[in-house]
């Protein structure tokens, strides 16, 4: 594990874009001032014990924490300034990463209700369509309010096809 000094000669020799801010118990902040995005905190919270968080919103989900943080205390000098680098990188882009379009089903079996009747939820020309055999129930504007239509009426979705 690198000592504190050690972490911040390697920041401050690699990152000079980086300004540093000295916080309470002898933390250090490196802020990316020209960032493009609402986060300008790079490295945060570096401690004298060595620990400190890199911010890593460009990661997946499942190598940071909550909020958007990735521990650094035991990284060794090559993997914090491939951290530090990429982190720049996102920050002073503008590109928006797009969240991955959520999967849709086009059409749902549901069932329930006092006769345990079959329903079909079919997305056709931009509605949400409730149809009981061959006869329209109703019609949604949204999957959302189909589905808690559904819901609050009893049924229970028992398959469903997506594109």
């Amino acid at each position: 594990m690198l000592s504190f000094e050690e972490k911040i000669e390697l920041i401050e020799t690699h990152f000079p874009q980086l300004t540093r801010k000295n916080i309470s118990l002898g933390r250090v902040n490196y802020h990316l001032e020209d960032s493009k995005r609402d986060k300008k905190i790079v490295v945060q919270q570096l401690h004298p014990n060595g620990n400190g968080f890199v911010y890593a919103g460009h990661l997946d989900r499942r190598q940071k924490n909550d909020k958007e943080l990735v521990n650094i205390r035991d990284y060794s000098s090559e993997d914090i300034i491939s951290l530090i680098s990429s982190s720049i990188d996102y920050l002073s882009s503008e590109e928006s990463v797009a969240a991955p379009e959520p999967v849709v089903p086009v059409k749902e079996i549901w069932t329930g209700g006092a006769d345990n009747e079959r329903l079909l939820l079919v997305h056709e020309d931009e509605l949400w369509n409730i149809y009981a055999g061959l006869n329209l129930e109703a019609a949604f504007e949204s999957y959302k309010e189909a589905h808690d239509y559904l819901v609050e009426e009893g049924f229970e979705k028992i398959s469903s096809f997506s594109r």
